[in-house]
């Protein structure tokens, strides 16, 4: 019996690995030959690369006296989104771009008088917290978790997709450049289905390779990928093309998947097709991302946790404001709703 360390710290929400089986329909689209491919250089004519993340944060839980009698839950959260860009020849600083926290005030059905907050500080450099009203879906202490989680993510794939390229899913399409590719966190979401934007997925969570497969990608080498998979949700409308990439070795006591990171892109749902920008973005991916990959002595959720996500991360924290500064605001504010109606 060989025991061996999942390399993600135990405090985290999800193991680095839990290989549960895809319930779809998974394809070769790029070749029949199942085999390690290897990386190739980042062109010239891919000038930017954007890392776009976003984060959500529930601030305060509240129960709300309704109309009819019946209790309503709520909360107070907020949530950011932003990018950083950066070269992938090296030729310029990264810098930050479009991280900016919005405030929400997610009640749970129509709340009669709700309108936005407005938290007005003592200090008036510490700036105002305004809280815009959302509704959210049904009437639980979840909800308006939900429905922060699921604003964040609106956000983000609009930002993801605002900065990219874009990519011909037709093949009559004219061949575009690839100048701007978009690396964002997590897997892609519903609904876009036009940019060049790459899901860098750090958990592997599903697989989408049977059993007599998996073998490959403990076999990966830095920078090499597995070939492109053409994958369908089940029951649904939504496919991507998928491959493998490992961004460093795994050490001799972590499982041997560690170190390999899942991307994807969006791909038509009935597709005998892939596009040629699909295969550039997969042949630069693993020298891009061993360029970005972060090291296990700064990121304990390295190599998958990308260095530039890991500075986005602290920047979103930042944006976001100190979580017990917030909670004193609310109480205040809240005590003095009280007082006015006493």
């Amino acid at each position: 019996m060989r025991i061996r360390l999942d390399p993600w710290p135990i405090d985290t929400l999800d193991a680095q690995l839990s290989m549960q089986a895809f319930r779809g329909d998974v394809i070769d689209i790029e070749t029949p030959r199942w085999a390690a491919l290897p990386a190739g250089p980042v062109p010239a004519h891919l000038q930017t690369v954007y890392v776009v993340d976003g984060k959500p944060r529930m601030e305060a839980r509240l129960l709300i006296d309704g109309d009819g009698g019946e209790p309503v839950f709520g909360g107070y959260g907020a949530y950011v989104v932003g990018a950083v860009d950066l070269c992938p020849h090296g030729s310029r600083e990264a810098v930050l771009r479009d991280v900016q926290a919005r405030r929400v005030l997610a009640l749970c059905g129509d709340v009669g008088g709700a309108e936005a907050t407005r938290l007005l500080p003592r200090n008036p450099h510490s700036g105002e917290l305004l809280y815009s009203v959302e509704t959210a879906e049904g009437n639980d202490p979840t909800a308006p978790q939900r429905k922060l989680q699921s604003l964040m993510l609106a956000a983000e794939q609009r930002l993801s997709h605002g900065f990219s390229s874009q990519v011909p899913y037709d093949e009559d399409d004219d061949v575009e450049t690839l100048a701007v590719l978009t690396l964002q966190d997590g897997p892609l979401r519903r609904g876009y289905r036009s940019g060049a934007v790459v899901g860098c997925v750090k958990t592997m969570q599903t697989m989408y390779v049977s059993a007599d497969r998996a073998y490959l990608l403990s076999e990966l080498r830095p920078g090499e990928r597995s070939p492109i998979l053409h994958f369908r949700y089940e029951g649904g409308s939504e496919a991507r093309f998928t491959w493998y990439v490992r961004l460093c070795e795994a050490e001799f006591y972590q499982h041997p998947y560690a170190g390999v990171m899942r991307l994807e892109m969006h791909a038509p749902y009935e597709s005998d097709f892939l596009p040629d920008m699909v295969r550039q973005v997969a042949d630069l991916s693993g020298t891009l991302l061993c360029r970005l990959g972060s090291k296990g002595h700064k990121d304990p959720r390295a190599p998958q946790n990308l260095i530039p996500t890991r500075a986005l991360e602290q920047a979103m924290g930042r944006a976001m404001g100190d979580t017990s500064i917030v909670m004193r605001r609310i109480r205040a504010h809240l005590q003095e709703a009280l007082e006015v109606v006493a």
